[in-house]
C-alpha cells in the first residue's frame, strides 16, 4: 500500500482561463486503457482542420534529452473520422499523418503502448501511471500557438479507483490532483508538462511564495517527508534568490518535483515547471535515521533535484538559439550543452553548499569524484566539450564499450570548464567578478522575458561575447584550450590561490588490470578496456568474459579479482584465461599500477586567499 503522506494540501488552486470558443481548438483525452497491457488510449480532436488537410506529427525526440527516440513506434493503433464518418490518414514518415481535407471538426484516436521506466517517455500498469507530452500527443501542424486542453480519464479499473492526478498543468475542469481537463496555452507547454498518476506520497511547501509539490510514487517505508521538504526549500529559495536576488521572484507560480520510487535507478528530466526524477528508494530520507548525518545516497538524490531545478532557468529560458523553438522531428545541434548541462552540474552541488545542506569538505569530496572521473577518460584528450555537446546526438547518448576511450561528458569536463572560468575570472577581478554575474546576465537578457514574449535563444557567439564584457577580460584563449579544446583545466594551479590544496594519490603500487569490470551472473565481464592499460596492451577486449589467472578462477566478485591480483606485484606477468564469445582464449597480462586518479581537495589553511572560494555564498 502507498504511502499517502501529506503534510499540506490545501493549496489554492490556480485555475487557467478557458479559450473563449465554445470549444476548444486542440482538445485531448487521454485514459488508461488497459493497465495490464500497457496502453493508453488518446482521442485527439481538431475543430478546424487545415482546409488542405490536417497534417499530425508525434515528436520524434524529447527536450533535455537528445537522441532520437521515435515516439510514433508505440503507437499501435490509430483512426480517423470527421461527421461520424471514417477518415483514411496517410502515413508519410515514421511520425507523421495525412488527413485528407474534412468538412468539420476531425476526430483522430489512437493507442499508445506505455512501457518505458525511464523519465523520457510513458509507462503505465497497475501501479501507476506517467507519461511526457512528446510520447502521446499528435502535434496538430499549424495550431500549435492556440490553447490545448486535455480530459485526463480515470482509469476504469479497480487497481485505480485511488489514484491521484500530478501535473504542472493549469487545472481547467478539475481539483487539484484529479482527475478532469487541464489546460496549456500551447502545444510546447502541454508535452513540457509530464503527468503521474497513481497512490503517491504529496507533500506541498512554499519557497519564496510559490507553492512546490514533492510527489513520491513507490514503495518507500517510513518516508521522511518533512526533512526531504524542509531540504528542497532549502535548495529551491537559494536558487531563486540567485537568479533574483532583489525581487526573489520564482519564473513559475507553481512547481512539481515528480520522483518514481525504485530498487535501484537514478536519472531526471527537466522541464519548465516541474522535473521528472527516478531514484533509489534506498536514497530518501526515513524517519527510522531522524537526527542523523544525510547518507551519501540522500545528498546523490539531493544533487539531482538541485541540477533539474537550475534547469528552471538554465535551458528551459535561457536556451540554445536553435532551441528557440525546438524542431521535435529531427535533431537540433549545438555547441553550448557544455554551458547548458556542464554548468548546471557544476551549480547543482554548489547550492547544496550555499543553502547549507553540505559542508564544504563533502563538497571538495564530491568535486575530486568529478575530476577523477574525467581524467580517467582517455576520450578527453579526442574530443573537446563543444564537440562532445554537437556530437551528444549521435555520441554521447548512445554510448558503447569504446566511450571511455572516445568521448568526453559535457555533464562533468563541462562542470570542470565552469569552476575553472569561475576560479580564473575571481582571481583576475580581485573578487569583484564571478561566474555567478555571467549567469546573471544571460538570465535577463536571455531568459527572464523568455516566456511567453522573449522566446529567443542565444548563438555561440553572443555566449562568448557576453562571457568578456561581463567577466572585464578576454577569455579567447581558455575557450581555445578548454572548451574548443582538449586541454586539461589546470584545476590545481586554479585553486591554489584560493587555498584550496589539489593531490593526486594513485595507488601506483596496487597491481591493476585497468578495465571496467562488471558482472554476468557469476561471471566477471570486461565492460570497457583503457586505451594503453594492461589489459589492452595483452590483447583482451570489452565482452571477454575472465575464467581464471594463472589457474586459479575469477568470480563476479569484485573483491576476488582484486583478492588474486594482491599476490602479485606492478610489472609481474600473468596467465589469463577468457571467453570471447564461445571461444576460450589465453593473454600474458603484465600487470601494471592503478590508473585510476585519486583526487584530493582540501583547504589549505596556510595558503588560504581573501578572495572569496567559489563555495562561499554570494
Amino acid at each position: 500500500m502507498k504511502n499517502k503522506t501529506s503534510i499540506k494540501e490545501k493549496t489554492p488552486v490556480r485555475k487557467a482561463k478557458a479559450p473563449r470558443a465554445a470549444a476548444p481548438a486542440v482538445a485531448y483525452a487521454i485514459v488508461p486503457k488497459d493497465l495490464a497491457a500497457h496502453l493508453f488510449q488518446v482521442t485527439l480532436t481538431v475543430q478546424e482542420p487545415s482546409p488542405e488537410g490536417q497534417l499530425l506529427a508525434l515528436p520524434a525526440w524529447i527536450p533535455g534529452s537528445y537522441m532520437i527516440r521515435e515516439f510514433a513506434r508505440n503507437i499501435v493503433q490509430i483512426r480517423a473520422e470527421a461527421d461520424g464518418q471514417p477518415v483514411a490518414l496517410a502515413k508519410l514518415d515514421k511520425h507523421s499523418w495525412q488527413a485528407p481535407p474534412v468538412e468539420g471538426a476531425l476526430t483522430v484516436q489512437y493507442d499508445v503502448y506505455a512501457w518505458d521506466l525511464s523519465v523520457r517517455a510513458a509507462h503505465l500498469d497497475q501501479t501507476h501511471g506517467f507519461f511526457n507530452g512528446t510520447s502521446v500527443f499528435l502535434r496538430v501542424a499549424g495550431q500549435e500557438h492556440v490553447p490545448h486542453v486535455v480530459d485526463i480519464v480515470r482509469p476504469a479499473e479497480d487497481a485505480a479507483r485511488t489514484w491521484r492526478v500530478a501535473t504542472a498543468l493549469p487545472e481547467l475542469k478539475a481539483r487539484r490532483y484529479g482527475f478532469g481537463t487541464y489546460v496549456a496555452a500551447d502545444y510546447d507547454e502541454l508535452i513540457d508538462s509530464p503527468v503521474e498518476m497513481g497512490d503517491f506520497a504529496l507533500a506541498t511547501f512554499t519557497a519564496h511564495g510559490v507553492p512546490h509539490d514533492v510527489v513520491i510514487t513507490g514503495r518507500v517505508p517510513n518516508l521522511d517527508m518533512a526533512r526531504l521538504c524542509a531540504d528542497l526549500k532549502a535548495i529551491c529559495e537559494t536558487q531563486i534568490a540567485f537568479f533574483e536576488p532583489r525581487t526573489r521572484k520564482a519564473p513559475m507560480d507553481r512547481y512539481v518535483f515528480m520522483t518514481l520510487a525504485v530498487g535501484d535507478g537514478y536519472g531526471g528530466l527537466e522541464h519548465r515547471a516541474s522535473t521528472a526524477l527516478i531514484c533509489a528508494r534506498a536514497d530518501l530520507p526515513t524517519t527510522a535515521a531522524q537526527g542523523r548525518e544525510r547518507s551519501e545516497g540522500y545528498i546523490k538524490f539531493l544533487g539531482l533535484c538541485s541540477h533539474e531545478y537550475f534547469h528552471t532557468w538554465n535551458v528551459k529560458r535561457i536556451k540554445p538559439a536553435v532551441f528557440a523553438p525546438y524542431d521535435l522531428q529531427v535533431e537540433n545541434y549545438t555547441p553550448l550543452l557544455w554551458l547548458f548541462e556542464g554548468f548546471t552540474s557544476y551549480y547543482d552541488d554548489l547550492f547544496l553548499v550555499r543553502s547549507g545542506l553540505i559542508s564544504e569538505a563533502t563538497y571538495f569530496k564530491m568535486l575530486g569524484k568529478t575530476v577523477g572521473s574525467v581524467l580517467r577518460s582517455a576520450g578527453r584528450t579526442k574530443q573537446s566539450v563543444a564537440e562532445s555537446s554537437f556530437d551528444a546526438w549521435s555520441k554521447y547518448y548512445r554510448q558503447d564499450e569504446n566511450a571511455p576511450n572516445a568521448i568526453v561528458s559535457y555533464y562533468a569536463k563541462g562542470s570542470l570548464v565552469g569552476l575553472g572560468l569561475d576560479l580564473t575570472i575571481r582571481q583576475k577581478s580581485g573578487g569583484k567578478r564571478s561566474l555567478d554575474d555571467i549567469m546573471l546576465a544571460l538570465w535577463q537578457r536571455y531568459g527572464r522575458d523568455f516566456y511567453p514574449d522573449g522566446r529567443r535563444g542565444v548563438t555561440p557567439a553572443e555566449v562568448e561575447a557576453l562571457f568578456d564584457e561581463i567577466s572585464g577580460m578576454r577569455l579567447k584563449s581558455y575557450f581555445e584550450k578548454y572548451i574548443r579544446g582538449t586541454e586539461d583545466v589546470p584545476l590545481a594551479k586554479l585553486l591554489a590561490p584560493f587555498g584550496v590544496k589539489y593531490t593526486d594519490e594513485r595507488k601506483l603500487a596496487k597491481p591493476s588490470l585497468d578495465a571496467n569490470i562488471g558482472r554476468e551472473g557469476a561471471d566477471a565481464k570486461l565492460s570497457a578496456v583503457h586505451e594503453g592499460g594492461a589489459a589492452h596492451r595483452a590483447g583482451l577486449s570489452a565482452g571477454d568474459l575472465l575464467v581464471a589467472i594463472d589457474g586459479l578462477r575469477v568470480t563476479g566478485n569484485p573483491s576476488n579479482l582484486e583478492s588474486l591480483l594482491s599476490r602479485y606485484r606492478v610489472g609481474d606477468t600473468v596467465q589469463v584465461h577468457a571467453f570471447r564469445r564461445d571461444e576460450l582464449m589465453t593473454f600474458a597480462v603484465q600487470l601494471q599500477g592503478e590508473r585510476v586518479p585519486g583526487i584530493g581537495l582540501a583547504i589549505d589553511t596556510a595558503r588560504k586567499s581573501a578572495v572569496a572560494r567559489p563555495t562561499s555564498p554570494r
